[in-house]
């Protein structure tokens, strides 16, 4: 099962990151957000389904 990762980037920003099990990064936000929700949210749309 892959691993989601939510973190604040240098500019302060939520992002996240998708790891494999391998311990490969395959996906990852195309952007930062200022609010965690707003990050989750758009995670949610890439698969993440709150685990």
């Amino acid at each position: 099962m892959d691993k989601w990762e939510f973190y604040r980037d240098s500019q302060n920003q939520w992002r996240w990151r998708r790891i494999a099990s391998n311990g490969r990064i395959v996906g990852a936000s195309s952007q930062g957000y200022a609010n965690k929700s707003d990050c989750i949210a758009n995670a949610k749309r890439n698969g993440y389904n709150g685990n």
